[in-house]
């Protein structure tokens, strides 16, 4: 048995060599250390739930043939600054009448990548009535980019989203790279299917994508400091400004958009501004833009946007100034219009048109308040 006395010497002692030492100064709470931390591999019908939960403990976080439930989103918000995310094999979603989305990613230095082969899968023809986000079944959006910062997505594959694909919003320092996506089983049916949607974001680069789909394949309705480049758009709406008006952030600049396709498409080069509604659109750029097979205008600049049903009145509450419109070359079909310019009095002004040459279609009688150097 210890006696009491041996335990209070030792104490003593203790007391002693501690005091003897200098007082360490408290140490920092630190933020965990990528290094410390793991490599997780989620897959099946848990690896939705089990991501959720675990997230903050990966370095690296593997996707490998999740299937998420139901009116689940796969989450991926609030990851820890450096978080790398991986998706293997297919990624599927359950059904439901819900607006999603079906997945969601947002942090600070965060990579997301798609390996060799792999597939997000939305099944989009469960939803598809041809109403698309404009009534019929409630849709889910497929994937938002929120909120990412410093941040990259690159190499992934969708596959008919059910509605509009790639929501990029509050975004600072992000680039966009080798994205594909194909929707043409919804020809018929799919509806509203944007491939990307920027909003109130600022140095989005987004570069070589291959998108197949039924809306706009960019629409930029706020933001600065946007760059879309080396882009393929099949079968949709062209590459879009707006619709600007009518939100919280109605201001477009400093945008480029280059050395793209666009074929087979409602229209080609778009810039649509809401009516009725106040911001404004200056500094775009469109530059080196191949057109072919587009069915509606090659070139269309509208001050008289309304969903479905342009008014036909320009409004000057959103100006557009300072657009470059230069070597924008290729066909119409006989039924579209080549060049299609309504603006309002005075609220389109120090346009740069250089270059240009659509044709097969029918020229426009329509064209108000063409600035300088413009032609319609």
């Amino acid at each position: 048995m210890v006696q009491l006395s041996t335990i209070l010497g030792l104490a003593a002692t203790t007391f002693s060599l501690v005091s003897a030492a200098p007082a360490a100064a408290p140490e920092p709470t630190a933020t965990p250390d990528l290094a410390k931390r793991a490599t997780c591999t989620f897959s099946g019908s848990s690896g939705a739930s089990a991501v959720s939960k675990s997230k903050a403990a990966c370095a690296t976080i593997v996707l490998n043939n999740v299937a998420v439930p139901a009116d689940k989103t796969l989450d991926l918000t609030k990851l820890t600054t450096g978080t790398e995310v991986i998706f293997q094999g297919t990624t599927t979603f359950g059904y439901e009448e819900w607006s999603g989305p079906l997945v969601s990613v947002s942090g600070t230095s965060i990579t997301v990548t798609g390996a060799s082969g792999s597939v997000l899968n939305g099944d989009g023809a469960r939803w598809w009535d041809s109403k698309g986000s404009n009534g019929g079944k409630t849709k889910p959006n497929f994937f938002y980019a929120h909120s990412l910062k410093q941040s990259t997505i690159s190499g992934l594959t969708f596959k008919d989203s059910p509605v509009q694909l790639m929501s990029i919003n509050s975004a600072t320092d992000l680039t966009v790279s080798g994205i594909t996506t194909d929707n043409t089983n919804g020809a018929s049916k799919g509806h509203n299917t944007d491939a990307f949607d920027v909003g109130s974001s600022t140095g989005v680069t987004i570069t070589g994508a291959n998108i197949k789909n039924q809306d706009d394949c960019l629409a930029i309705n706020s933001g600065t400091n946007i760059k879309f480049t080396g882009g393929t758009c099949d079968g949709g709406h062209g590459l879009s400004i707006g619709s600007v008006g009518g939100r919280s952030d109605n201001t477009v600049s400093t945008v480029t958009i280059s050395s793209s396709t666009i074929k087979n498409s409602q229209n080609g080069v778009r810039v649509k501004t809401v009516s009725g509604a106040t911001g404004s659109v200056k500094g775009v750029t469109y530059k080196d833009i191949t057109l072919s097979g587009i069915t509606q205008y090659g070139i269309v600049i509208q001050q008289d946007y309304e969903n479905g049903s342009p008014t036909g009145t320009p409004t000057t509450g959103v100006p557009i100034t300072g657009l470059t419109v230069q070597n924008v070359k290729g066909s119409v079909t006989s039924s579209g219009t080549n060049v299609y310019i309504l603006c309002g009095s005075g609220s389109c002004s120090g346009w740069t048109w250089s270059g240009n040459s659509v044709s097969g279609g029918k020229k426009s009688s329509g064209c108000k308040n063409i600035p300088s150097g413009a032609s319609c």
